[in-house]
């Protein structure tokens, strides 16, 4: 598919799909013409990287991390360094999850104290 469809399917401009491509977190063939190709795996594949991307990783992280992703279950990472990057980065993770759980109670009480029904 070309780029227009992959921005289409998956809602993201077609300036970040370049950037992606930039960062090394998608890789499309290029047809004779130039034009980028991108199977369908593409759109799974965009989607994981703004979810990560949602969840606070820097694309040097993602990138490291992507290619690990489908088989994280089975492989091991022996780079020290890069498993104390991912310890660092969850544990960002976890901070703006619950400085976020604690600004959504704070709401939730608010709306149950002025909100009477």
């Amino acid at each position: 598919m070309r780029i227009k469809e992959l921005t289409e399917r998956t809602g993201v401009s077609a300036r970040l799909l370049r950037y992606y491509e930039e960062q090394g977190l998608l890789s499309p063939l290029r047809q004779e013409n130039g034009y980028r190709d991108y199977d369908e795996s593409s759109v799974a594949r965009v989607e994981q990287i703004r979810s990560l991307l949602d969840a606070g990783l820097t694309t040097e992280i993602i990138r490291a991390v992507l290619p690990c992703i489908a088989e994280a279950a089975i492989s091991q990472y022996p780079a020290p360094d890069f498993v104390s990057r991912v310890r660092l980065e969850r544990g960002r993770m976890a901070d703006r999850i619950a400085a976020l759980s604690k600004n959504l109670h704070a709401i939730d009480d608010y709306l149950a104290a002025v909100v009477k029904e």
